[in-house]
């Protein structure tokens, strides 16, 4: 049995681990995919502090698994599909997909989030052929080729600029009247000749054959449609929270996990970090900082059990 395990290797979890590990817990971090979570597919980091340049975000989470690598923590590789805490004897007990079961006096969940899906005609079908929810690990694919990119927070407006090295031009199409991400990277975008707003629109659906060929837009405010020729779209419209794992009394009406200041959950000894937990503005270094904020939580229960 461990002191603490984690469930989820991205900046929370790792963060977690690293002070975790630290204070002297024996723990471990179970990981469905690989170490690093979105941040893994993401072009530059520049607001992360430390780095005066900005640093390539699979770099920085190679060197957050690194840290916590040499300290000791062990990351294993797994899918969890419950988590329950056993009144009887005080712990956890954590069951992965191959039915192996784990047990600790603590937990913490850093699951992360999935990007959402516009669930329209088309999305499904043609995802892997010209429907892409990562620029970094597809847009060398669409060199001086038309690209759209739907979404209009950071992560859209990061990936339309990263787009632009390989595609000849790149539509962006918000459903709204102005784009909600940071006003620097808002510059940045309009000022690329490039790039073309779409504004107050919607994507009906996604349209082709053996491949993307077109969009069926929306303009919600004159109602009025039409098609868009496209030879790939880039979907970045938010994000779901990986929690299906989890009680429905844990989850608010958006399926993120409830916690207080401290990362604490409903139920005593189990607590949640990053961009699975309530309210999270889904930065790499506040979930770097909700993951240390759970593990230092996590140490003063362990210390409060009889």
């Amino acid at each position: 049995m461990k002191d603490l395990i984690i469930i989820g290797a991205g900046p929370g979890g790792l963060a977690a681990s690293i002070y975790g590990i630290r204070a002297g817990l024996d723990l471990q971090v179970i990981e469905k995919f690989s170490p690093g979570g979105q941040v893994m597919n993401t072009y530059e980091v520049e607001n992360y502090p430390g780095f005066v340049e900005p640093v390539a975000g699979w770099e920085l989470m190679s060197k957050m698994e690194e840290q916590a690598r040499r300290l000791g923590v062990e990351i294993e590789n797994g899918e969890v599909s419950s988590i329950h805490k056993d009144a009887d004897r005080n712990l956890f007990v954590i069951r992965l997909t191959n039915n192996r079961v784990l047990e600790a006096r603590t937990a913490i969940i850093t699951t992360g989030a999935a990007f959402k899906k516009l669930d329209v005609p088309g999305e499904k079908e043609f995802t892997g052929r010209g429907v892409s929810y990562c620029a970094t690990c597809d847009g060398a694919f669409f060199r001086d080729k038309v690209t759209a990119v739907v979404g209009g927070g950071d992560t859209a407006l990061e990936e339309a600029i990263f787009l632009t090295r390989f595609a000849g031009k790149v539509y962006i199409i918000h459903r709204r009247d102005s784009f909600r991400g940071s006003k620097i990277l808002q510059d940045r975008l309009l000022a690329n000749e490039k790039i073309i707003p779409i504004y107050d629109s919607v994507v009906e659906s996604i349209n082709g054959d053996m491949k993307v060929v077109n969009l069926s837009l929306l303009n919600k405010k004159t109602g009025g449609k039409s098609n868009l020729d496209v030879d790939g779209v880039f979907i970045f419209v938010g994000y779901t929270p990986n929690s299906q794992f989890l009680p429905d009394e844990l989850l608010n009406e958006w399926g993120e996990v409830k916690v207080d200041m401290q990362m604490r959950t409903a139920v005593t000894g189990l607590f949640a970090a990053g961009d699975i937990r309530s309210e999270s503005k889904r930065q790499i270094v506040m979930a770097a900082a909700d993951g240390a904020t759970a593990a230092m939580n996590a140490y003063d229960y362990i210390t409060d059990l009889p």
